[in-house]
């Protein structure tokens, strides 16, 4: 998928309202998630638990943020990590997938990238993020995306994708 541009970070108010219809459908569903992150930190995971109740629909958050991580605590595989780089559709994929295979949970959400300042590359310049989604009755699926903006704009922006993402991916499950 190609990249996508994207504007200032969200203001805290925002990123709050996003994680409330999130949990919100998730609640109204009876169903679970969980969460992987490597450049965001944990933003997603606090976002999402902030959120009064959250314990009926959040399960539980990973920060992976090496790659070591990705393989002992999500199942990525060293040959993706080394074929495709830990900011990649196949990377996110497995952590998405490998989140699902450990998790009491219907959902995952995975975010991987680069926020700079540095670590771009020509291929995959500071602002780079991949989301993955993975759910037990629907195919995974993952995103690329491109932000401006300093490390915490992009962190930010990341996590307000990834909340929009999940909340489109869970639209399209009916959910």
């Amino acid at each position: 998928m190609a990249a996508e541009p994207f504007g200032e970070a969200l203001e805290d108010a925002q990123l709050q309202a996003l994680a409330r219809a999130v949990g919100a459908g998730l609640r109204k569903a009876g169903q679970r998630v969980a969460v992987a992150e490597s450049c965001t930190g944990g933003l997603v995971a606090k976002l999402l638990t902030d959120e009064p109740g959250s314990s009926a629909w959040f399960e539980r958050g990973i920060v992976s943020y090496s790659n070591e991580a990705k393989q002992d605590l999500l199942g990525v595989a060293a040959a993706t990590l080394q074929a495709h780089g830990a900011v990649s559709a196949p990377v996110v994929l497995e952590m998405a997938q490998g989140l699902l295979q450990r998790a009491p949970v219907d959902w995952t959400l995975a975010v991987s990238g680069i926020a700079g300042p540095d670590g771009g590359t020509p291929d995959k310049p500071v602002g780079t993020v991949w989301l993955g989604f993975g759910g037990r009755s629907v195919a995974a699926s993952a995103s690329r995306l491109q932000f401006g903006g300093d490390r915490d704009q992009v962190r930010r922006a990341s996590a307000a994708a990834a909340l929009r993402g999940l909340q489109q991916y869970l639209a399209d499950a009916q959910l």
